[in-house]
C-alpha cells in the first residue's frame, strides 16, 4: 500500500459522492466547496456559486497540513468579501508553519471556501489501516490536539477481509446524544472508506448539526496503488506533495506525462547523488523495491521512488527512462562505485512488457556512452504478457552495449535482484 495524501476538497468531494449510497440515503454532505489557486478569477466566484453572498463562510489553505487554526491561518462566520480579502493577502505568500512534527516553511498555493457550520459538539473520529486491520477511533472531544485526551478515544478494530456492513459501532460507543445516528453514520463513511481505498481518514473536528454530523476539518491519504481500479469513483484526483516540497524540473515533467495518458508515470527523487535508482512496473511492486533496498540497510542510497503502469506507450516508457538515466549519469560516485539499475516489477496483467521493454531499451542505448562512465550495472527481473520476448531483447542489449545487465524471469523473487545486486555493488 503507497499512503499519499489528497487535499480536503477532494477528500470531501469524494465523501460526498459516495455517502448517500452507502447509507441507504440516510446521509448527506454538503457539495458547496470551492478550490481556490492562483489561477482562480474570484472576481468570478459570486457570478458562478451564488450561496457565496447567501450564507456565512470558513475558508483555509488546503494544502497538506494541519493545525491552521494555531498557525493563524483559518477564516471563519465570514462574508465573500472579507474571505476574499483574506486569501489575497495569503496567496503565494511563504509562510512558515509550526505543527508537532516542528517548522516548515512554504508558499501558499490553494485555499479552501465552504459554509460555516454553526454547531454545539465537536467530536474526533478517525479511520486508520494496519496489516491485520483496519481501526477506527472515536473521542467525545474533538477540535483539540487529539493527543492530549487519547485516553477517550474510543478503538474499534476491523479485520482485513471482515464485512463493512457488519461492524459493530454503536455497542463501542460512549453514551452520548443521538448514538445511534453517529453509529449509522460511522459504518457508513467505514464503507466508503473501504470502497473508495483510502488508507487514512480523519475528522477533527466532526460536528453534530440539525440531526447528522458534518466533517469541519479533514485529513485523508489514499491508496494510490488501486488507482486505475478507482479511477472512475476517484475522477481527477491530485496527489500534491507535502507543504514546504518543490518538484525537481524532472518531477514536475514525468508529472506532465502523467496527466496526458491513462497510463501512470510517477517520479519523485529521494537522493540525487544515490546509486541505486528503481525503474519498476507497478505501485505495489514499487514499494516492494524500494522498501527492500531501505530494509537491507541503502535507504541513504536509495535515488528515486515511482512506478510506470497501466500499459503506457513505447514512447512514453522511452520519455520515463531517459529522464532517469539522465538524472542517474549525471555524477559519477565519488568513490568509483557502480550505480545500480533496478528494471523490476510483478507479472503484469495486461501491460505488455516486450513494448514497454523496447521504450526502456531504445534509452538505455542513447544513454550508453554515460552508462559506461558511471559504471552502471542492470538488474532485470519481470513478467506477463511476451515477457520472455522482452527479456531476450534486454539480453542482447546487455551484449550489444557491453553493460553488465542480468536478467530474470517469474520464477525469480521479485526482490531478489535488490539483494543480488547490493551485494555484488559494494
Amino acid at each position: 500500500m503507497a499512503k499519499k495524501g489528497i487535499r480536503e476538497y477532494n477528500a470531501k468531494r469524494l465523501i460526498h459522492n459516495s455517502l448517500p449510497e452507502y447509507s441507504n440515503g440516510r446521509f448527506h454532505t454538503d457539495d458547496r466547496l470551492i478550490l481556490v489557486t492562483p489561477q482562480t478569477d474570484l472576481d468570478k466566484l459570486p457570478q458562478e456559486n451564488a450561496w457565496l453572498n447567501e450564507t456565512k463562510l470558513v475558508v483555509k489553505p488546503d494544502q497538506l497540513f494541519g493545525k491552521r487554526g494555531k498557525n493563524n491561518l483559518l477564516l471563519v462566520n465570514a462574508s465573500f468579501p472579507e474571505v476574499r480579502s483574506w486569501i489575497e493577502e495569503r496567496m503565494s505568500k511563504r509562510v512558515t508553519i509550526e505543527q508537532t512534527t516542528g517548522k516548515t516553511t512554504g508558499v501558499l498555493t490553494h485555499f479552501l471556501i465552504e459554509p460555516f457550520v454553526p454547531h454545539e459538539e465537536e467530536y474526533y473520529l478517525a479511520f486508520t489501516s494496519k496489516a491485520d486491520a483496519d481501526v477506527i477511533h472515536f473521542s467525545l472531544h474533538g477540535g483539540v490536539d487529539v493527543e492530549e485526551v487519547w485516553d477517550s478515544v474510543v478503538t474499534i478494530k476491523v479485520p482485513i477481509l471482515a464485512d463493512p456492513t457488519a461492524v459493530d459501532v454503536v455497542s463501542h460507543l460512549p453514551e452520548m446524544k443521538e448514538k445511534e445516528t453517529v453509529a449509522a453514520f460511522i459504518q457508513a463513511l467505514y464503507r466508503v472508506y473501504c470502497e473508495y481505498y483510502f488508507a487514512y481518514l480523519e475528522f477533527n473536528p466532526i460536528a453534530f448539526h440539525e440531526g447528522t454530523l458534518v466533517p469541519l476539518d479533514t485529513v485523508a491519504k489514499l491508496d494510490d496503488t488501486a488507482a486505475f481500479q478507482c479511477a472512475q469513483k476517484w475522477g481527477k484526483i491530485e496527489f500534491p506533495k507535502a507543504f514546504g516540497s518543490v518538484s525537481t524540473k524532472e518531477e514536475a515533467y514525468i508529472a506532465a506525462l502523467d496527466e496526458k495518458t491513462g497510463a501512470s508515470l510517477k517520479l519523485t527523487l529521494l537522493h540525487p547523488n544515490g546509486r541505486v535508482w528503481n525503474l519498476v512496473a507497478g505501485g505495489g511492486a514499487s514499494v516492494i523495491y524500494a522498501d527492500t533496498v531501505v530494509d537491507l540497510g541503502y535507504g541513504e542510497e536509495l535515488a528515486n521512488y515511482g512506478e510506470y503502469s497501466g500499459n503506457p506507450t513505447t514512447e512514453q516508457t522511452y520519455e520515463y527512462t531517459k529522464t532517469i538515466l539522465d538524472l542517474m549519469t549525471r555524477v559519477p560516485d565519488p568513490q568509483g562505485l557502480p550505480k545500480l539499475l533496478l528494471i523490476g516489477g510483478g507479472i503484469a496483467n495486461f501491460t505488455d512488457v516486450a513494448k514497454t521493454f523496447t521504450g526502456i531499451v531504445k534509452a538505455l542505448e542513447d544513454y550508453k556512452e554515460k552508462l559506461h562512465e558511471n559504471n552502471v550495472k542492470i538488474y532485470v527481473r519481470r513478467g506477463g504478457p511476451n515477457y520472455k520476448e522482452g527479456l531476450e531483447n534486454m539480453r542482447h542489449l546487455g551484449e550489444r552495449i557491453g553493460i553488465p545487465l542480468q536478467v530474470f524471469g517469474p520464477e525469480t523473487h521479485m526482490t531478489r535482484i535488490v539483494s543480488l545486486a547490493l551485494e555484488e555493488g559494494k
